[in-house]
C-alpha cells in the first residue's frame, strides 16, 4: 500500500470544521474527513516544530532526552524502515528546518525536495518580489511540486511525506482569502510578540485581523490539498493509498493572555518584534514559563485508509503513534527501539482504545540552560515550562522548581479557565505519579526524572 503523510504546520483543530468550527472555510479537508478516522483527541508530545517531526520521524518521545536540534545518527527514521522495505521514499517540504545545518531529517529519503524561501534572508526577499500569483505561495508550490511527483511515480510503491509550513506565522496569503473573515483586510501583517498581548500594546482589532489572517491560511493550505486530492482521484490512487493529514501543535490567539505559543524576550526585556527592528539576535534572549493549554497541545489527526473504514475516534492519541501506525499499515516491523504504540489494530478492529495517559512538553531543561530555537541562536532558560498530562477527564500542567500547578476537567473546560488544583490535589498526585511512572519506563535520564518526582 501506498502511503502519503501531510503535516502542515501551527494548524489548530479546532479552526477546522470536521471539529467543529463553522466559520473556518475548509471544504476539502471537510470532504476528506467524510471517508477518514477522525481522532477527537489527538495531542503533540514534543513541542514545538522540530521536536514534533523528531517524534514522528522516530516514533519516541523525545522531549525526555532531545533539545531543538540535528536527528542523532543512533535514530531509526520512518523513511528508513520504508526504503529498507522497499518504498520509494521523498520528502516535499517548505519547512526550513529538515536538512538545514546538518539536521539530518532528510535520512533514509530517496530524493527530498526544498521549497526554499520561508527564511529571512536573500531567498525570502526573492520569494516576495517574484509573486505574481497564489502559486507562488509556499503552501501552494509544495502541494503542486507533490501533485506533479506523484504524476511521475503513481506506478511505484511510494511513501510520500508533504510538509508545509503554512499557517505558521507570518500570515499573510493573498487578501481574497482573508476578506471572508475580515472585509476590511488591507494588507496588514500582525506580527505576535510571543508574551501577554495587552502588556505589548496589542488590541483587539490587532487579534481579530491576525485570527482572519490565519483562517485565511487555511483555506488556502485547503484547496491546495483539494488539488492534491483531485490528482489522486485522476491518477486512480485513492483505492491503494493511505493518506494521513495532521499538524505539529497549534497557537495561541489572546487565550489565556498570549498571543504566540512560547513567552520570548530580549535582553532588558525588550518585545521580540523591538528586537527584529534593531536587528538583534536571539542569541540575546531568554524563554519564560509558557504554559501548554489545549489551543497549543490538541491537533487534527486524519487518517484515510483505502478499505472503506471510517469513524470518529475519542481515545487518546499522540504524534509519536503515526511512526507504528504507517509501518503497520505498510506491514513493515516496528524498531524495538520505538516507544509508541500504532493506532492501526485499533482502526483495523473499529476499535475505540485510547492510551491512558499522553503528555505534551517542550524538551525537558532547567533553569539557566541556554536551548536552541527557531533561528539556531542559543537562549537561556529563566523559568521552566509546565509538561501537559491528559488522561481524558483532567488536564495536570506540571512544572519543576516551584511553577504553579494547573489542574482542569478535559471535557467540561476545554479553555482551562478554571484551576481546579486546590480542590483535586488526590487527582493531581495521582496523574503526576503516572507521569513519573511513565518517564521512568522510558528510561529517562535522571537529571530529569529525579526533578520531577515531587509534586
Amino acid at each position: 500500500m501506498n502511503i502519503i503523510l501531510v503535516v502542515s504546520d501551527t494548524l489548530r483543530n479546532d479552526y477546522l470544521p470536521c471539529y467543529g468550527n463553522s466559520r473556518v472555510r475548509a471544504p476539502n479537508l471537510d470532504a476528506f474527513s467524510q471517508n477518514a478516522f477522525v481522532f477527537d483527541n489527538c495531542y503533540a508530545a514534543s513541542f514545538p516544530t522540530v521536536p514534533a517531526r523528531a517524534d514522528i520521524f522516530t516514533g519516541r518521545y523525545t522531549f525526555t532526552y532531545l533539545p531543538w536540534g540535528p536527528l542523532p545518527t543512533n535514530e531509526v527514521t520512518l523513511a528508513q524502515c520504508l526504503s529498507k522495505a522497499g518504498y520509494l521514499t521523498t520528502a516535499i517540504a517548505d519547512t526550513p528546518f529538515l536538512i538545514r545545518n546538518g539536521y539530518g531529517y532528510d535520512r533514509g529519503f530517496a530524493d527530498i525536495q526544498w521549497i526554499r524561501g520561508q527564511r529571512t534572508g536573500p531567498e525570502l526577499d526573492d520569494v516576495l518580489m517574484q509573486r505574481r500569483s497564489e502559486e507562488d505561495y509556499f503552501a501552494p508550490m509544495t502541494f503542486k511540486s507533490a501533485a506533479e511527483w506523484l504524476e511521475r511515480h503513481h506506478r511505484e510503491k511510494f511513501f510520500l511525506y508533504i510538509d508545509t509550513w503554512d499557517p505558521h506565522e507570518p500570515w499573510d496569503p493573498p487578501h481574497y482569502y482573508v476578506r471572508p473573515y475580515y472585509p476590511d483586510y488591507q494588507g496588514e501583517v500582525v506580527s505576535p510578540p510571543y508574551w501577554d498581548w495587552r502588556e505589548d500594546g496589542y488590541t483587539e482589532k490587532d487579534l481579530e485581523i491576525a485570527r482572519a489572517c490565519y483562517a485565511g491560511e487555511i483555506t488556502m493550505v485547503d484547496r491546495w490539498f483539494g488539488i492534491l486530492m483531485e490528482r489522486l482521484n485522476t491518477l486512480d490512487l485513492m483505492s491503494n493509498t493511505a493518506i494521513i493529514f495532521t499538524s505539529d501543535h497549534g497557537f495561541y490567539f489572546g487565550e489565556h493572555g498570549q498571543f504566540g505559543k512560547r513567552r520570548f524576550r530580549w535582553e532588558g526585556n525588550l518585545p521580540i518584534e523591538d528586537g527584529f527592528k534593531k536587528g538583534l539576535t536571539l542569541a540575546q534572549g531568554f524563554t519564560y514559563r509558557s504554559p501548554l493549554h489545549q489551543e497549543v497541545t490538541r491537533v487534527p489527526l486524519l487518517v484515510y485508509l483505502p478499505f472503506g473504514k471510517k469513524a470518529r475516534i475519542t481515545g487518546l492519541a499522540s504524534l509519536p503513534d503515526l511512526f507504528a501506525t504507517i509501518l503497520d499499515i505498510a506491514k513493515v516491523p516496528t524498531p524495538e527501539r520505538a516507544q509508541a504504540r500504532s493506532l492501526a489494530p485499533m482502526l483495523m478492529a473499529g476499535l475505540d482504545e485510547g492510551q491512558e495517559l499522553v503528555v505534551t512538553s517542550a524538551p525537558f531543561d532547567a533553569v539557566g540552560d541556554v536551548s536552541k530555537t527557531v533561528d539556531d541562536k542559543g537562549r537561556e532558560t529563566i523559568e521552566v515550562s509546565p509538561s501537559t498530562i491528559t488522561d481524558g477527564t483532567w488536564d495536570l500542567l506540571y512544572a519543576v522548581h516551584g511553577g504553579e500547578i494547573e489542574l482542569y476537567r478535559t471535557v467540561q473546560d476545554p479553555g482551562h479557565l478554571h484551576n481546579l488544583f486546590e480542590e483535586n490535589r488526590g487527582v493531581a498526585q495521582e496523574l503526576h505519579a503516572k507521569f513519573v511512572a511513565w518517564l521512568r519506563q522510558l528510561g529517562t535520564a535522571s537529571k530529569f526524572l529525579d526533578p520531577r518526582r515531587e509534586l
